[in-house]
């Protein structure tokens, strides 16, 4: 059964906090906040909770995974960064932005895209997601919060403790969160393309 933490929105308890790392450290799956939506998060290197997140969003392996990261710095160890790309980056986060580029070694292979060999990355401005982040010390793997079937991502925690009581180890309540996509931006080789319009607005690439 998962366990229930009220935490304070924009200034989370530490305390709590380091609970929920402790969970993902110990292969849970959390319901945690970002900006634009609730979402299940794990530790990358967990293949049994990476599975079981598949299992409950119905994921299949040509789904674009998405790696929340800390900075930038955290980033260039998982995607290869031109300067374009870093000043992009640099430029429009933390926030509600998802950027897909090519992964290097450090992303194992079960979380790149198949045939692109590409990962996502985002650099939250959720302060709640911005503490996870930093006290585990390393990315988290991370999906929206959207149930098969459904089209929008589930927003009250009330809701989620009803649906996913016995299918994730925690739940993080920040409150109602109405569902807005995070922007998609994806980095070819002919530079960055919006290939999803989301909260996050880009006029550099209008």
């Amino acid at each position: 059964m998962a366990q229930f933490f009220q935490i304070h929105p924009e200034n989370p308890q530490l305390r709590l906090i380091q609970r929920a790392v402790e969970i993902l450290r110990n292969g849970g799956v959390i319901v945690y906040p970002t900006e634009s939506s609730y979402a299940l998060a794990c530790q990358v290197d967990d293949k049994n909770a990476l599975d079981k997140i598949r299992r409950i969003r119905q994921l299949t392996d040509k789904h674009n995974f998405t790696l929340l990261c800390k900075d930038l710095a955290q980033i260039s160890m998982f995607v290869k960064l031109s300067n374009d790309a870093h000043r992009l980056i640099k430029a429009l986060t933390p926030g509600p932005f998802t950027f897909i580029l090519d992964a290097t070694r450090e992303v194992p292979r079960r979380l790149q895209h198949p045939n692109k060999k590409t990962i996502g990355v985002r650099i939250p401005s959720h302060p709640i997601a911005q503490s996870l982040v930093a006290e585990l010390g390393e990315p988290l793997f991370t999906s929206t919060l959207v149930m098969p079937g459904d089209t929008d991502a589930m927003s009250d925690p009330y809701d989620i403790r009803e649906r996913l009581e016995y299918e994730v180890d925690l739940i993080i309540d920040a409150g109602i969160i109405a569902f807005e996509s995070s922007t998609m931006i994806e980095f070819t080789k002919t530079g960055p393309e919006i290939i999803r319009q989301g909260i996050g607005l880009v006029p550099m690439l209008d």
